[in-house]
């Protein structure tokens, strides 16, 4: 009998619980239990306070957008977000800079362009050692356009054939996101004129007759000050900038962005860094079609010569390959002092002429002291070069007409050699590699077609 009462009860219970709120509905009582079980109007106003901030993306926040007359041949990675883009300051060329985020590591971007560019209709003059997986940057160019792909290391990486995000990333970049750069140069004469369709590749093109197929931009084109590199290294840079392997990072002008990737500045202190991957790039450059003659990069799997030189460095694949060919001095050579690069140290003259002509002489070096070099070239100062660097001056002389001392310095009684190197004296040092009349020059190399392949990295220790 219990049982059956207890929902009298509970029915009585409720109905008197009804009666005591109808009748408290106008009381100070009442109104003050309706407002402690109202909905907090912050929370209605500002559903963002519930903690499902990502949900609520204000719809005032616009996203960036590709410019008009963005060339369509450009591949663009499909899982990128574009986060800038700005117009490049280019005499007589259309250009511009574009910031990309992707949540994919860098290695999917780095492996994307590899494959579009060796697929595709471009001839590329500079690129990453595809084993390398901290980013890295691409040149290539096609017919007159100028493309450079500047990818920065991410802090993960994955197998490139993993299946990437099928989200892109959103307009304000994480952390882990990876950001890259595009950048492109084209000659104005086809940039005024926006082309209704693609032009298909192999199609003819409207240049004049005299000109090649595939024509090369002109040094001017890539670097917008090329005009303030003294008259007697002029040409020499010229040349060897139309080569596309003399590749400033984007980033090293953080105060100027407007001309970041654009100035050369030619009377500028070059590190030691910069002359190690112009100097493997030019050499296999103009080595193109012959890879006997080219230095293998590194691979990630390289054990770092240098403490000072990490895998993680953007030009390790450079520094740890002249290290291992034996052509800059490291332990590997014997030199138990050089544990240390100095990446960032300014290049002096005579370690611009000790790595360089064994690249020249492809054989070894003369024995060398300082009255030959003094009866040699008749440097007053001969006696301040470094031992190391003795044998290196001496076959540099050796090479005649094409040595690197008379073509940078011109003549010279004292060669200085703990003096800074500009970009334009190193430029000029790698316009010709050879030796005694056997040799390439950059002007040469420029009809030459580069294989779109780097040279393969050295195995893994």
């Amino acid at each position: 009998m219990l049982l059956y009462k207890r929902p009298i009860v509970f029915i009585g219970f409720a109905a008197a619980l009804l009666s005591w709120l109808t009748s408290c509905a106008n009381s100070t009582t009442g109104k003050a239990l309706e407002r402690s079980l109202a909905v907090d109007p912050q929370l209605k106003d500002n559903p963002t306070l519930t903690g499902n901030s990502q949900q609520s993306t204000p719809q005032n926040q616009t996203s960036a957008q590709l410019p008009e007359d963005f060339p369509s041949e450009i591949p663009l990675y499909p899982e990128a977000q574009l986060q800038n883009a700005e117009p490049l300051t280019v005499p007589d060329a259309q250009g511009q800079r574009t910031t990309w985020s992707s949540s994919d590591p860098s290695n999917f971007i780095q492996s994307f362009y590899k494959k579009t560019f060796e697929s595709g209709n471009w001839q590329v003059v500079a690129q990453p050692n595809p084993n390398d997986e901290v980013g890295g940057t691409f040149v290539a160019r096609q017919n007159d356009l100028q493309l450079t792909v500047s990818i920065s290391p991410s802090a993960a990486t994955s197998s490139p054939e993993a299946t990437p995000t099928s989200t892109p990333s959103g307009t304000g970049t994480d952390r882990s996101d990876t950001t890259f750069e595009i950048q492109y140069i084209r000659k104005s004469d086809r940039a005024a004129v926006k082309p209704s369709n693609p032009q298909a590749p192999g199609e003819a093109t409207s240049e004049p007759a005299t000109q090649s197929t595939g024509t090369l931009p002109t040094a001017s084109q890539a670097f917008a000050d090329l005009d303030r590199t003294p008259q007697g290294l002029r040409q020499y840079v010229e040349d060897v900038v139309a080569l596309g392997v003399l590749t400033v990072n984007p980033s090293a002008d953080k105060n100027n962005p407007d001309t970041s990737g654009t100035q050369f500045e030619p009377n500028k202190t070059i590190t030691r860094r910069e002359y190690a991957r112009w100097l493997v790039a030019a050499n296999n450059r103009l080595y193109a079609n012959n890879p006997g003659k080219q230095i293998r990069l590194a691979s990630a799997t390289d054990q770092p010569t240098f403490q000072d030189v990490p895998k993680t460095d953007p030009d390790f694949p450079s520094i740890q390959a002249l290290a291992e060919a034996g052509l800059i001095p490291s332990p590997l050579t014997g030199d138990a002092t050089a544990v240390q690069f100095r990446p960032d140290a300014p290049l002096t003259r005579e370690n611009l002429i000790l790595w360089k002509v064994p690249l020249d002489t492809r054989q070894a070096l003369p024995s060398a002291a300082v009255d030959a070099v003094k009866q040699t070239w008749g440097f007053q100062d001969a006696g301040k070069i470094d031992p190391k660097a003795l044998k290196a001056v001496l076959g540099d002389f050796q090479n005649g007409d094409q040595a690197n001392i008379r073509r940078v310095f011109g003549y010279t009684t004292l060669f200085q050699p703990k003096k800074p190197v500009t970009r334009a004296e190193a430029a000029a040092a790698l316009w010709y590699f050879g030796f005694q009349g056997e040799g390439v020059s950059a002007q040469e190399a420029q009809s030459l077609k580069p294989s779109n392949s780097s040279p393969e990295p050295t195995p893994g220790n």
